[in-house]
This record gives C-alpha cells, structure tokens and sequence, in this order.
C-alpha cells in the first residue's frame, strides 16, 4: 500500500517535463522563423541596392567614354580648278599719229569701224609740204640739166686731150666737175623722195585689221606729227578677231601654268557661257610684290563679241601630283597645338596635323597629314584628348534616331 503511493506522483512529473521541453521547442522555432523572416527582408532590401550600385559604376563608366560619330574622307578630283581673274586686252593695239604737219582736211572711220589694212582713215592738209616737194623736183631738173652738161664737157675734153688740143689741167677740170654734178643730182634725187614720203603721210591708212575705238580729230584741225607731248592722237584702232587674256597665277600654281594648258573664260555679261582658251606664254618670272605669275591666255573672238578691256574670270584645270582629301568643316579641331582632326585607331582617339587646302565653304580640302582609310571623328567634343577611349555609333544613333527594325 505504501509503495504505491510513493508510485503514484512520478508519472505526472514526467508529463511536465515533456511539456516544458515541447513548448522550448516552439520557442526557438518562432524565433527561428522570426530571425529567417528578418534576414530575407534584410538581404531583399541590400541586395537590390548592392545591385543598383554596380548598375550606376557600370553606366557611370559607360557615359564618361564619349561617343563619336566617324566618316572616312572623300578623294578630291584628280584635277584641281582655280578660277582667277583676268583682264582682257586686245591682240594688238596701236594709236595713230600722224607723220606730217598741216590741217585734217578729211576723215573717213569713226569709233566702231571695222577696218582693213591698208584702208584710208584720214587725209591731212599740207600745202608747206607740197610746196617744198615742188622746188626739190624743180632743183632734181636742174641738176639733171647741168649734170648732161658737164658730162658732154667731160667726154669732150677726154677726146681733145687724146690730140694734145687742151692741157690736162683743163681735162681734170672738166672731169672734177661733171662728179660734183652727179653727187648734185643724187641729192637733189634724194631730197624728192624725202618729201615725197612725207607727202604720202598725208593720207593716214590703217595699219592692221581692226576696229576704230577712238577718233581724236575733226575736220580743220591743226595737226602736228609725231607722237610727242604736242602731237594728238588722231585714231585708236585694236585687233579683235583675237584676245588676250593676261592672268596672275598664284606661286603655288605656278610651276603647272605652261603653254599648251586649256584654259576657260568666263564673263557676267555672259551668264552660263565659256569660252575656250589656250594659255600661250608666259613671263618665266614670279613678281616679288604678289607673287604671282603672269600668264596670257589668248581667246579666238570671230564675232567680236568680246571687248578688249573687259573683266574676265579664267578656270585652269590644274592636275594634281596627288589627289587631297575633302573633309566637312564640323570635324576640324582648332586649338594651339594648330588646325587639327580627331581620328579613330583601335578605340581611341588621336589627334593629327593636318594641312588645308582649299576652302569650299562647307567642306575643305586636306593637303598632308591625314589618309584616305583614317576613321574622322564629326563634331569631335571640345574636351577630346589623343588617347581617349571613344566609342564609335552611327549618324543615326548620334542624331536621336532609333536604328531600323528597333520598333520591332
């Protein structure tokens, strides 16, 4: 009886214990839970930034590379024109003076003629000279008459001295005198053909084919010969069946500027109209204020359509010993270093010298230090160093423009 009430009490205290074990056990795993649920809250709100973080480094490191758009330049024209101006003289070109002295008694061309060599312009009034031709012919027929006289003398004393009839002295006389009338008649001879050409420049001709672009005299007009400060131009005749075209050729085109290269003549009064030309010398000399050379382009001019005189524009076609580059104008880089361009080469940018040539406005011509395969970077940023990675988009990408099928 006794021992088993002792039994009693034992069976009960272990029902406690299991209790107090399980409900430890629940503790822990709601604390467990709890801890999971807080690290998963904790690793969803770092990892994301974490991420976000490198995302921002990567597209940080992405922006600073700028990006470039690039072009390969253009082969210029294995010719190069230059258009220079000219000015237009006619081929030949004479003022007329008169050679004799008196009063214009006649004109028969005025400005605008077209004239013939040989044609009769002007006669001029010169009686002094008519007169004076009067007397050297009235003079030439006495010496005639007093040279047949010595001559008959001569002959006769010659005959008388072969049968001892006069001295010698006489002989010698006679003979000394006919030669002194001789020499008399031959310059009495000489004197008429003097004033006989002076008497035909009485009548003035034309000296050459042309037209009459100046007539400076009138009837009644005193006239005074030769070409000095009294003397008056009495006509302007030029030859205008062909031009010339006289030119400065810049230095640095001067060495292709030889006779035989076609040239193209240009006027405004004839819009959209060449006119062919031949260059035909040159001075072989460079002038040493504007270094240039002086050419002659001569133009035919059948119709006369052409004035000496005028203004012209002259294209030469000048072959080039190598072909230069065209560039637009957005890609030159101007700094101190001199004018530059940004290139491409394995990802980064470098920077060369260049040379220009000509200016066509919105594109130029690259003369040396640049090649025809070099990737040009267009609009290069302000801030490009040679060295800089780069990275390389298209026209397109650059201007905003989705590339095609993005849409899709």
């Amino acid at each position: 009886m006794i021992s088993g009430n002792h039994a009693g009490p034992h069976p009960a205290g272990g029902e406690v214990t299991a209790n107090s074990r399980r409900e430890s056990g629940r503790g822990l795993l709601i604390v467990l839970v709890v801890l999971a649920i807080a690290a998963v809250i904790v690793v969803a709100g770092v990892v994301p930034r974490f991420r976000a973080r490198a995302a921002l480094k990567t597209e940080t490191r992405e922006l600073a590379v700028p990006t470039v758009a690039v072009i390969q330049p253009k082969l210029g024209d294995p010719r190069t024109e230059i258009v220079l101006p000219g000015n237009m003289q006619a081929f030949a070109d004479s003022p007329i003076y008169a050679r004799t002295n008196g009063y214009l008694k006649a004109w028969y061309h005025d400005i605008g003629s077209p004239v013939k060599k040989g044609d009769l312009l002007a006669v001029i009034e010169s009686p002094e000279v008519d007169q004076q031709l009067d007397q050297a012919r009235a003079d030439l027929n006495t010496a005639e008459a007093n040279y047949a006289l010595a001559r008959t003398t001569a002959e006769r004393y010659e005959n008388l001295l072969k049968s001892g009839s006069v001295a010698k002295q006489d002989v010698d006389n006679a003979v000394g005198d006919f030669q002194a009338k001789t020499a008399a008649v031959a310059s009495a001879q000489a004197n008429v053909k003097r004033l006989e050409e002076l008497q035909s420049f009485e009548k003035v001709y034309a000296p050459f084919d042309g037209v009459i672009t100046a007539r400076n005299t009138d009837v009644g007009h005193l006239i005074n010969s030769g070409a000095g400060s009294p003397a008056t131009e009495l006509f302007h005749i030029s030859a205008i069946r062909k031009l010339r075209v006289y030119v400065n050729v810049p230095q640095q085109y001067s060495v292709s500027a030889r006779p035989g290269l076609s040239a193209a003549v240009t006027l405004p009064e004839f819009p959209g109209r060449r006119f062919n030309g031949t260059l035909v010398r040159t001075s072989d000399a460079i002038d040493a204020a504007s270094r240039t050379l002086l050419v002659e382009v001569d133009v035919d001019n059948p119709t006369g359509q052409l004035l000496p005189g005028a203004y012209a524009e002259v294209h030469f076609q000048i072959p080039n010993a190598t072909r230069a580059l065209i560039l637009p104008v957005s890609s030159l880089i101007f700094r101190s270093q001199g004018l530059q361009v940004g290139t491409v080469e394995n990802g980064r940018a470098v920077l060369k010298n260049i040379t220009l040539g000509r200016d066509f406005g919105n594109e130029v011509e690259i003369v040396a230090g640049l090649n025809p395969s070099d990737q040009v970077i267009v609009n290069p940023p302000d801030s490009l160093v040679s060295g800089e990675l780069v990275r390389i988009v298209s026209s397109r990408e650059e201007n905003g423009q989705a590339p095609a099928g993005a849409g899709e």
